[in-house]
């Protein structure tokens, strides 16, 4: 009882418009693997390289974009955390069943992680940067772990591929961000 109080308390810190964006970037996030990874495995499929790793800078870029936007600690997690619900119960993406919790809930936790240990919220460039680097490697690595099993140097070079794009990911949301705050829109600081 008193940990749904909890449950409770920590999402009345959301305003309305904070919980819509959130619903938003989730399913952006989602809406946007089906039509960047078959694109990017064009590419990374005869390298090797996992095509996730390289695709998931780019659709990750929606859970580092949401905290850039609101810019409160939870923000990420709460954004992956949609995004894996969606996908355990629609069985939208592979048949992973109840490890997609985990699996698309890790990147947005280590984004917050990252945010809590620094004590900062993503402001900076850098920070968009580190958020989609962060996300993304966590994000592969895991996949990596559960699921491929990739011998030490193709691991790095996913790793190394996922590091980069994430990145990418990041500089495009702290573009996006910086776009949406010069329009002033009521309700994002």
């Amino acid at each position: 009882m008193e940990k749904t109080k909890k449950h409770k308390r920590f999402l009345k810190t959301f305003t309305v418009l904070e919980l819509i964006i959130i619903a938003m970037m989730a399913a952006l996030g989602l809406a946007t693997k089906p039509i960047i990874v078959p694109l990017v495995h064009i590419i990374t499929g005869p390298l090797f390289i996992p095509g996730g790793a390289v695709a998931g800078g780019f659709y990750m870029l929606w859970i580092v974009l949401g905290a850039g936007l609101i810019r409160k600690r939870g923000v990420a997690t709460l954004i992956a955390l949609c995004q894996a619900i969606i996908v355990a119960v629609s069985g939208i993406f592979g048949t992973h069943g109840v490890v997609s919790i985990v699996t698309y809930t890790l990147p947005g936790l280590m984004i917050d992680i990252i945010y809590f240990i620094i004590r900062r919220k993503v402001v900076t460039l850098l920070d968009f940067f580190v958020a989609g680097v962060i996300a993304n490697l966590s994000g592969t690595y895991l996949s990596n772990l559960v699921f491929f099993h990739l011998p030490w140097i193709p691991l790095v070079l996913s790793l190394s591929a996922g590091a980069l794009s994430g990145g990418l990911g990041g500089l495009v949301a702290y573009a996006i961000v910086n776009k949406l705050r010069s329009l002033e829109i009521d309700g994002l600081e």
